[in-house]
């Protein structure tokens, strides 16, 4: 009763007509940044952070949970039509969708894509609703010690589970918990790593670090890789799909959903992880493994399914724990300190109009996202048709509009400069962003929890092995990160991520 009872409080939030809004503004804007290929979910929600910050929170959440899912969306559409994925997720959906295209099978994979990709957003959505709140009230169980330990395992299996070179992602991990130590000392007042700047006393503004980092360094790369060539696209015939070809997707859009939604929760793990795998293992378990690459229908059912029902998933340790699953979920944790609430397992019993109102919307925005992308596919792909020296400009504009609105500092706008350089250096040396932005936003965590947890233990360092919970946690993460650092793990590792030819 109380499940029928919290969704019921859910859907009266979502359904209201300035979140409706907010849900299909995010929607709308997740399918077109989905279709452009370039900037991505990440750099798009890190520019709209100050715009969060003059809404309600549960707008705020709806819109940028709606911007992050919808592009799972979007990016199949130019991943099947024109094989240039507009977000990294549909880079394997591509592989077939392009060869079904070619084939005049264009309208059938973009309906299966879209079918599927519904079908798991509501499973995956369904799993929040249930799970949630055992995990909540699992997580109010847990002493300062274990949030610590939990922490690092997130960080250690961040790395395991993403793709790019080991010591490059722990040297970022690093970096980025440096970087979250700027500012004053909540416990002494000292300021630390300030360089003597006032500016600098309350920390490193997320805003200024995500779209510097994101958005500015990904127009810089784009410049760089600027093209003038014309985009040749494959006409869509006939959108809906035959018995047969519904028959043919049914079983790895299921397969896919479970994939995704368990991989979702996994830190490092989300869409990207869960489209990847559910390619290689729709193409394990095919009776025709030969096909793939040449318009096999589950190579693009299963990972669209597996990619959408991951990025949903992935909000539930941001929302029962608080703790980021990837750096999306990092950046929706810095949407909610915004607004000065944080995020954690008290969150469903202060905030439970935010809480249930942003798993209900997701009902609502699938259902919005399966509108918006089967009838319009015509006027996504007028948008490629927009020139990189057109959108660039616009975009560097509200990224800086925004950055100055939150402090009204034009030290924000040095910071938002310096990052959004180092985030192009930081490209061509190969190193991801990701696993920085991860620590950036844990590292103040991470902090407080290890130091409450030696005030309880009055200085006592093996308070973290002393708990059954955190000595566990802690030697999974010692475990894990010993495997991934063997030769054998890191040549596994690269292989997963590397598309069939």
């Amino acid at each position: 009763m109380d499940f029928i009872q919290n969704l019921g409080l859910g859907f009266s939030v979502a359904l209201l007509p300035y979140n409706l809004l907010f849900c299909f503004i995010g929607c709308f804007l997740g399918t077109a940044i989905g279709v452009l290929p370039g900037i991505g979910p990440l750099g798009t929600i890190a520019i709209l952070l100050p715009v969060t910050f003059g809404v309600s929170p549960e707008a705020a959440l709806i819109m940028l949970a709606g911007i992050y899912y919808g592009a799972q969306y979007g990016g199949s559409t130019t991943a099947i039509l024109i094989n240039l994925p507009g977000e990294a997720t549909s880079a394997v959906t591509a592989i077939d969708g392009y060869q079904m295209a070619r084939q005049g099978r264009a309208g059938t994979a973009l309906a299966v894509a879209a079918l599927g990709s519904f079908f798991a957003g509501t499973v995956a959505t369904l799993a929040i609703a249930i799970f949630a709140k055992p995990l909540t009230s699992l997580a109010l169980s847990f002493s300062p010690a274990d949030y610590f330990a939990l922490m690092v395992l997130g960080l250690v299996a961040s790395i395991a589970l993403a793709h790019g070179s080991v010591l490059k992602g722990l040297a970022m991990i690093l970096l980025g918990l440096l970087l979250g130590c700027v500012g004053t000392d909540s416990y002494t007042g000292a300021m630390r790593f300030t360089l003597g700047t006032l500016d600098l006393a309350d920390g490193i503004p997320i805003v200024a670090f995500g779209a510097g980092i994101y958005a500015l360094g990904e127009i810089l790369r784009g410049i760089e890789n600027e093209s003038d060539a014309p985009v040749s696209v494959i006409p869509v015939n006939n959108r809906l799909p035959s018995l047969a070809d519904l028959k043919e997707a049914t079983a790895p859009v299921v397969r896919g959903t479970l994939l995704g939604s368990v991989l979702g929760v996994l830190p490092g793990g989300g869409a990207l992880l869960s489209a990847f795998t559910s390619y290689a293992m729709e193409k394990k378990l095919s009776r025709t493994p030969e096909r793939f690459g040449h318009g096999a229908m589950a190579g693009v059912a299963g990972p669209e399914s597996a990619n959408n029902a991951g990025a949903q998933t992935s909000f539930i340790p941001m929302l029962t724990l608080g703790i980021p699953s990837n750096p999306i979920m990092a950046l929706m944790v810095g949407a909610l300190i915004l607004q000065g609430i944080i995020p954690g397992p008290n969150l469903i019993t202060e905030q439970p109009k935010l809480f249930w109102g942003v798993i209900a919307s997701m009902w609502v925005g699938n259902l919005i996202l399966v509108i918006l992308n089967l009838p319009l596919i015509g006027l996504w792909l007028k948008l490629l048709k927009i020139r990189p020296h057109f959108l660039f400009p616009t975009i560097l504009g509200f990224s800086m509009i925004g950055v100055y609105s939150v402090g009204n500092s034009a030290f924000d706008l040095y910071l938002m400069a310096i990052f959004g350089a180092a985030g192009y250096v930081l490209g061509k040396l190969d190193c991801e962003p990701a696993p920085m932005l991860l620590g950036f936003v844990l590292g103040p965590l991470l902090e407080e929890y290890l130091r409450r947890a030696m005030i309880l233990a009055d200085g006592d360092a093996t308070v973290l092995i002393q708990r059954p919970l955190s000595a566990t946690l802690l030697a999974v993460a010692a475990a894990l990160l010993v495997v991934i650092l063997l030769p054998f793990i890191r040549k596994r590792r690269k292989e997963v991520f590397v598309e069939d030819e």
